[in-house]
């Protein structure tokens, strides 16, 4: 007995759907005579939502949105509407209106292709029939681009952008390695040099001659010669001390 209300309840609710009218769809049309297009497409929305399957709102929608110069939007709003058209008049203007969607955004290719559904629904539109005739001319003038083309000249272009990779790190590579060999070179002639200048000192300064003086005389110019040293090493760890202060003790 349950299940049996339950089905009234559904049932009624299916049939009081069904009766319901739909009060936006002629408040978008008036809307839309009166150039007001964008309450046209609000009140069009509406009714879209509330009568999902009802090809009109859709159409009405495309064609509110086509008037803002939104092309590319009112084209699904028209597709849907030839989805949901149960009518070849219907659908020939779905497909007329989406034909022009497609040459608002310069794809002539799909427009010819809209044009040509619209006729065999209508083969009698002379608007159509010209829209066509438009179509494929414009189609034939300017062409669609190769995208295999567009692919190659891509991979085109990556392969010599690695050459031109692998050229600047190979040319990378061969100076570095020159300048390594030019600063090994100078680090070699400096030490080089280095080690003449230090020859060259060594033979430049005087050397002790042979003279009649005594071991003593030569013991007592050594001692006092270590003494003065000794002096300045003490004066110069004094100097390190004063310096240097004292370390604080560890807080614990």
């Amino acid at each position: 007995m349950k299940k049996i209300i339950t089905y009234l309840i559904i049932l009624i609710s299916v049939v009081a759907k069904a009766q319901e009218k739909d009060n936006y769809l002629p408040k978008g049309n008036e809307n839309f005579a009166e150039k007001n297009y964008v309450d046209a497409e609000a009140n069009y929305r509406i009714s879209q939502a509330k009568f999902t399957k009802k090809a009109t709102a859709s159409y009405n929608l495309g064609a509110a949105i086509y008037k803002q110069n939104q092309p590319s939007e009112a084209k699904y709003q028209f597709v849907k509407a030839i989805k949901d058209a149960k009518t070849k008049p219907e659908k020939y203007q779905a497909f007329h209106n989406l034909g022009n969607s497609f040459m608002k955004e310069k794809d002539y290719s799909n427009a010819v292709e809209a044009y040509k559904n619209a006729l065999r629904n209508n083969p009698n539109d002379e608007q159509t029939r010209y829209n066509f005739a438009l179509a494929k001319k414009m189609l034939k003038d300017n062409p669609p681009k190769n995208d295999n083309k567009k692919d190659k000249d891509k991979n085109k272009d990556k392969k010599d952008d690695k050459k031109d990779q692998d050229k600047d790190k190979k040319d990378d590579k061969k100076d570095q390695d020159n300048k390594d060999k030019k600063d090994d070179k100078k680090d070699g002639n400096d030490k080089k040099d280095k080690k003449d200048d230090q020859n060259k000192g060594d033979q430049d300064k005087p050397q002790p001659k042979p003279s009649g003086a005594s071991k003593q005389r030569i013991d007592n110019l050594l001692d006092a010669v270590n003494n003065e040293e000794k002096k300045v090493q003490e004066k110069v760890n004094a100097q390190k001390v004063q310096a240097n202060p004292k370390k604080p003790e560890k807080d614990w």
